[in-house]
Order: C-alpha cells, then structure tokens, then sequence
C-alpha cells in the first residue's frame, strides 16, 4: 500500500462520503460543512425541502473513453466504493495527448519536477477544493470521492482533482399565441423551457456551462458560458455585445437560486480528476427579459434552441437532475406517472 495523505475529518462529514447536496432550506449548514463554501457566494433563495441524492458512477464508468479508443478496466457496482477492498483492481492509466501538450489551463504532470499542488487548498488561483468537503490523497495524487472509475490519470481534464464548472439554467414558461402559459395536458401543471445546447464533442443536448477559469467568480463563469455558448459573443462585435449585455443585465441581476453544488457524474471523469460544478437557474417569469433574445451557437455548441422541460429529455452528464430540480422549485411540469406520496 502507498502512503496516504489524511485529512483531518470534518466532525459533520466524512471526506469519504459520496453524497452531493443541493443547497437545502438552510444555506448555513451547508456552510458549516463544507470547507469549500466560502470561495463562491451563495444565494439562500431556496425552497426545497430538506433531502440529501446519492451520487454515484454511471457515465463515469463508460467506455470507450471519450475522444479515444481507450476502454477503462470493468468496475462492477459493488467495487466502485473505495471502502470495499478489490486487490486486484487494475486501473487503465490515460491522459490526453491535448492535455500532455502542456495548455495554460492545464496542470503538469503529477511527477513534474516544479509542480507541487496545494491539494485540498485554494492554490493560488486555481481552486484545488471540492465542493463536497475534503478529499483523500493517495501517492500524491486525489482520489475521486465517489469511488473507481476504471481510468486512472486525468483523462480530458485539465486538473488533477476537482475540475470547476458553472451550469446556468435559463428558463422561462411555454406560452401560446396569445401569451399564456401551456398546461400540460395530463398533469395540469405549467410547462417550463430552457436554453438547451448541443455540445460540438459529442452531440448531446446539455446545460450551457463550463469552466471556470483561474481566480474568476461563479457569477462571472455563469454569464459568460452563457454568452459564449447560447449567444455566440465571441464573434459578436462591440456594439453587438454592448447590446447583448444590455439585454442579459436584468435577468443575471434578478433573484436566482442555486439548485445543486457539487460532484458531476461525467464521463471524463477518472480515478485522479472529476469535474463539479455550480448549477443557478435564472428564471424569466414574465418572458419580457428574454423575448428578443438572438439565440446563436457558439464556442462548443453546435445548435441552440428552446426545450420544452420533461422526464423524456435525455441531457449531457447528470443535467437532467438539474433540470428535475428547477421544475420542483417552480412546481412546474416533470412527470406524467403519478408523484408518490410519503
């Protein structure tokens, strides 16, 4: 066995708990918990009841790995918690080339020389902390608190351990000619939209979100991804921006709520990089703030488009939870199989 890295244990929480939380009615347990709260301001306009989602690996255990051929060692359910001993597990070791190449956004090597990471700290700029509370190192590299991937390395991503992202969750209510909203003809309720992009890597519907880059606010990563993914600003000229900004202002300065803060399940994931991320929904209930909105694919998106939120969406890594979630803040339509009742 090599030698482990420790860290002291919240007396609330277990660095090997694999659990990720939406915010609950009480923003300051979560703070109280969580050594990773204070780097991103939190809103505690919030109003589900308390419950806690049980991560686990699925996309994460898929193969080939994406952009590659490379298939990752089979991890049977029962194996993928750290707490079940599997002596015998061996682990595909895999990193990019694109990310070998050495990108700014990157980390170097574990094994580099001048790289000595700050795990479990703000290192810098970059944010070496999780989201879901502290997490254990093992030889000198993060092991991924919800259990075995198969893959060991970094994969695609750029930093070993956490890998920061922001979801936002734009919405507004489906309406008719006449500016009504439309009920769902089994349910009743109200039927909510977002902005939904195709991602160009590999063709599936998702959140317009992505990373956030070294010693940026959550609030920044969440308009802008939005701008550059749902929007196209990057092409955009000065004035078309400025017009753009103009129309966004209102709707990113208005109530928002964070509907879910911590561990993804992507397929990038491995044993030594995971991605996390910051969903907050923006909510447009009158539909004035985003009616003139020029919708244009850009930076990794290949289409944009309006969805119509339900069960039946088939969305990118865990989004469709996310959206799940946002249409129980706005007891909005999910489901047509009857809700159960406690």
């Amino acid at each position: 066995m090599g030698q482990h890295t420790r860290p002291k244990l919240c007396p609330m929480r277990s660095q090997l708990q694999c659990e990720a939380e939406p915010l609950l009615d009480v923003p300051e347990v979560f703070i109280a918990i969580s050594p990773a709260a204070s780097w991103s301001c939190l809103h505690s306009f919030n109003m589900f009841k308390s419950y806690n989602t049980k991560v686990y690996h699925s996309k994460a255990l898929t193969s080939p790995y994406p952009r590659s051929r490379i298939e990752r060692s089979h991890v049977p359910e029962d194996k993928v918690s750290w707490l079940v001993e599997w002596k015998d597990y061996n682990p595909v070791e895999y990193t990019a080339v694109s990310i070998l190449a050495g990108p700014s956004w990157a980390d170097p090597q574990i094994n580099d020389k001048d790289f000595s990471p700050k795990f479990n700290e703000r290192d810098g700029e970059v944010e070496r902390r999780s989201l879901n509370g502290l997490y254990m190192v093992e030889n000198g590299r993060p092991r991924n608190p919800v259990g075995r991937t198969g893959l060991t390395g970094r994969g695609l991503l750029g930093r070993w351990g956490p890998n920061h992202a922001a979801d936002p969750v734009v919405t507004r209510w489906k309406r008719d000619g006449s500016g009504n909203k439309v009920a769902h003809p089994v349910t009743g309720k109200n039927i909510l939209q977002f902005v939904a992009i195709k991602r160009r890597d590999c063709g599936e519907w998702a959140i317009p979100g992505g990373m956030v880059d070294p010693g940026e606010k959550i609030s920044a990563t969440l308009k802008r991804e939005f701008e550059e993914e749902a929007l196209n600003s990057l092409q955009k000229s000065p004035e078309e921006k400025a017009e753009l900004e103009k129309q966004l202002h209102k709707l990113f300065r208005e109530e928002h709520f964070v509907v879910y803060r911590g561990y993804v399940d992507d397929p990038r994931n491995t044993d030594n990089a995971w991605m996390e991320t910051e969903a907050v929904n923006y909510h447009d209930e009158t539909g004035e703030a985003l009616d003139n909105l020029p919708l244009e694919a850009g930076d990794d998106a290949g289409k944009v488009k309006w969805v119509d939120i339900s069960e039946k969406l088939k969305l990118y890594a865990n989004h469709s939870y996310f959206i799940k979630l946002v249409t129980e803040r706005w007891e909005a339509h999910w489901t047509e199989e009857p809700e159960c009742q406690e």
